[in-house]
């Protein structure tokens, strides 16, 4: 076996283990049964073998076993041992394993059957003695066995905190990572929103160079407006990331304000055909919000994938049901497309093999949501349709607000 390291703690408990078994024997000796007629030679060989049994005391962590079995079997012979014994004993019952436990206690109550059979023909100071040796033993064991057991139940609750303040940073961690989800969803659908229409008028100006003077500046007027509201959009988002929680009080589109989305499309020249939201109550804010984005993802994907098309926009439902969201756009003008080169089909076919993270994120959001999108080429163009639920519990709620 290696060096055993000893912190200063260790030393202060050994030493005093150690003065325990020497105070315990230098009291105990007047009281023990030594025969009158043992030689002087054999009394103070007797008295030197407790003394290095009390010095033995400070091997205990070392060879713990092999140290009480030693002491044990001495103190069948010399009168001073029950002091070490008792370390020795003890420090097998709170350091080692059960059945090392088990055979050390054995050994040492080995005599007991015997000395209980012929307890009746002993002199008494030497039966009170022996009753004493086997009850001292009995308590240092006893004693190790409490202090391993409070040992383990501390070892327990130091793993089970450490556990917890584990989950606790895997759940924190989950949060925030949930968190740059939904921040990084929130910039795609709004700035990817706000960039389109300046991508369209950018358009515009480069390929229609002998416009008037009036469609410059109304083309150049949207452009102003789309880079100042794309700015402070991402100045919203980044300002979620700098805030505490209970802190982000940025407003949230609701399904009221697809009327204003709609109207900012057609600006650009889109054709958008609007049908909803139904009248009277709201749906939930999140079943909101949600159908509203979905809405602005479809509608930006049309003006990048398939310009010039017409586009119906078709929102309906009613509480204690289900809201549904439906955006489809018509093949783009021109020249028929060639599958997988161009055209809707093909842009979105390139999108799904390699991007569509827009679409992701809308089925994600449904999902999350409690709903479900499904998004397709219908007819020569494209359709995303979604269905999220309306519960009845929001309507009294709702309707309040309004």
């Amino acid at each position: 076996m290696g060096r055993i390291h000893r912190t200063r703690r260790d030393w202060v408990a050994d030493l005093a283990l150690f003065l325990f078994a020497a105070c315990f024997a230098a009291v105990s000796s007047q009281s023990i049964p030594v025969p009158e007629n043992l030689d002087p030679v054999w009394r103070n060989v007797d008295q030197v073998v407790g003394g290095l049994g009390c010095a033995a005391v400070l091997l205990r962590r070392r060879w713990p076993v092999a140290l009480a079995v030693a002491l044990l079997l001495a103190g069948t012979k010399a009168h001073y041992l029950t002091g070490p014994a008792m370390v020795a004993v003890f420090t097998v019952a709170a350091t080692r394993p059960w059945r090392a436990t088990a055979w050390v206690a054995a050994l040492a109550f080995a005599p007991l059957p015997a000395f209980l059979w012929r307890v009746a023909e002993l002199p008494e100071d030497r039966a009170s003695s022996a009753l004493a040796y086997f009850a001292l033993i009995a308590g240092a064991i006893g004693w190790g066995l409490f202090r391993r057991s409070r040992q383990q139940l501390i070892a327990s609750l130091r793993e089970r905190a450490e556990l917890a303040e584990a989950d606790a940073g895997l759940r924190a961690e989950w949060a925030r990572r949930e968190t740059r989800e939904e921040i990084a969803r929130e910039m795609h659908d709004v700035l990817g929103h706000r960039l389109s229409l300046l991508s369209v008028h950018a358009g515009a100006l480069e390929f229609n160079p002998g416009a008037s003077r009036e469609e410059i500046a109304r083309a150049a007027g949207v452009i102003r407006e789309s880079a100042h509201l794309a700015l402070r959009d991402l100045r919203e988002v980044i300002g979620v990331l700098r805030a505490e929680p209970e802190e982000d009080e940025r407003p949230q589109p609701e399904l009221s304000d697809l009327a204003r989305l709609v109207a900012e499309a057609r600006a650009t020249g889109g054709r958008i055909e609007l049908t909803g939201p139904p009248d009277g109550p709201m749906p939930p804010p999140v079943v909101g919000r949600t159908a509203y984005r979905i809405v602005q993802e479809a509608l930006t994907n049309a003006r990048k994938h398939a310009p010039g098309a017409a586009v119906a926009v078709e929102v309906t439902g009613s509480p204690a049901g289900k809201l549904a969201v439906e955006v489809r756009n018509a093949p783009p003008p021109g020249p028929d497309p060639v599958p997988g080169e161009g055209g809707v089909e093909g842009e979105n076919a390139r999108a799904g093999a390699g991007g569509g993270q827009g679409l992701i994120g809308l089925a994600e959001r449904a999902r999350l949501a409690g709903g479900e999108l499904t998004a397709g080429p219908a007819g020569g163009g494209f359709r995303v349709h979604a269905w999220l639920p309306w519960p009845a519990t929001d309507i009294a709620s709702t309707a309040s607000r309004r």
